[in-house]
């Protein structure tokens, strides 16, 4: 399975924020930071932070000064949630429109493929993710 670029960009955006965290829990994040940062459009990268701000997987702070960071502890975000959070369809295949569906064997197989990938990202955190994520250094 490929993961759309909306989702791509939410689990960066929140393992950027995680990472923040672990250094000061109340520093803030701006979108034009993390889109610079991840090469994503500011369109893009604001449309994320506000699903996922939406979802109270992230705070946000208007105003001078504001920016967002993580709505909740980095070791209560599962990642299983934020694939189901983000991704528009997790069909494997396009089983409605296909000759074969009522008589196909690949459905449960793929059905059941599936529910493995999202089990093993249900099992996996925010936090177990960062653990061994590094922000890259700025250059001098």
């Amino acid at each position: 399975m490929r993961l759309t670029a909306h989702t791509d960009y939410a689990l960066r955006i929140l393992l950027h924020a995680a990472l923040l965290a672990d250094k000061d829990a109340t520093a803030l994040l701006s979108i034009a930071e993390v889109a610079a940062a991840h090469a994503i459009s500011r369109n893009h990268a604001m449309k994320v932070v506000n699903l996922l701000a939406n979802a109270g997987l992230l705070e946000t702070v208007r105003g001078r000064g504001g920016g967002f960071r993580l709505g909740q502890p980095a070791a209560e975000i599962r990642l299983g949630d934020v694939v189901r959070l983000t991704e528009p369809c997790l069909s494997p295949a396009d089983c409605a429109n296909c000759l074969l569906r009522r008589t196909c064997g690949l459905t449960a197989m793929l059905n059941r493929a599936m529910g493995a990938f999202l089990a093993e990202l249900d099992s996996q955190t925010l936090a177990d993710a960062a653990a061994t994520s590094r922000l890259p250094m700025p250059a001098p």
